[in-house]
């Protein structure tokens, strides 16, 4: 009987190759024949499943979000059932810097994912839609801390959303290695301090995940 194929685990396969070769020899060299040859298929094989690069693009991109998500579930899980705002704020931004090997490649992915969105109406949409995406989990993260004083009501929450997400701007900073990883963590956490100021936390909320 012939094997059966999965085709999800298939496509996965060819995205985590192409992670690796956006990581280990940049966007430069992201093709279908490149691809191929480090998932360990022939070209026509790679075919049958993305027939152009955009395809392929889109797909490891949405997988790279997919593994961010989990990740993030899996920090918010270590917090406990009743997480502080601010823990869960700094989970998910953490998350986004390339402070361990997934998030390494994921930011790498993501870092060639944008110039090719600035040349690709497809890609420029897709890319825009899950960062607006992102961004509105955020605020309304923020807009809920406000209500449940948690944060000042003087804050504008729409302004501390986007300060909030500036700070992924150290993804390059620490890539290039202007900026050591506890630096980054440092400011992240001066941040989320100056947010929460003022704020007390109920007893038992952020126990055992703090992260500070």
């Amino acid at each position: 009987m012939p094997k059966q194929v999965d085709h999800h685990e298939r496509r996965e396969v060819i995205a985590r190759a192409l992670w690796r070769v956006v990581e280990q020899h940049g966007v430069s060299h992201l093709s279908l024949r490149e691809v191929a040859k480090e998932a360990g298929i022939s070209h026509g094989a790679l075919q049958h499943y993305f027939t152009s690069r955009e395809a392929m693009l889109s797909f490891a991109m949405d997988l790279a979000y997919e593994q961010k998500s989990l990740r993030v579930s899996q920090g918010l899980k270590e917090l406990g059932d009743r997480p502080h705002p601010r823990d869960v704020l700094r989970v998910m931004l953490t998350e986004t810097l390339p402070l361990h090997a997934d998030a390494r490649a994921a930011s790498r992915m993501s870092a060639a994912y944008v110039l090719e969105a600035l040349h690709n109406e497809n890609i420029h949409a897709q890319a825009r839609d899950g960062i607006t995406q992102g961004r509105l989990v955020v605020e309304q993260l923020i807009r809920q801390a406000i209500a449940d004083g948690h944060i000042g009501p003087d804050r504008d929450p729409v302004t501390e959303t986007n300060l909030l997400l500036a700070l992924t701007g150290f993804t390059t900073l620490i890539e290039l290695d202007v900026v050591a990883p506890q630096e980054a963590l440092t400011a992240v956490d001066h941040y989320l301090d100056r947010l929460f100021d003022g704020d007390e936390r109920s007893e038992g909320v952020g126990e055992g995940g703090g992260g500070r």
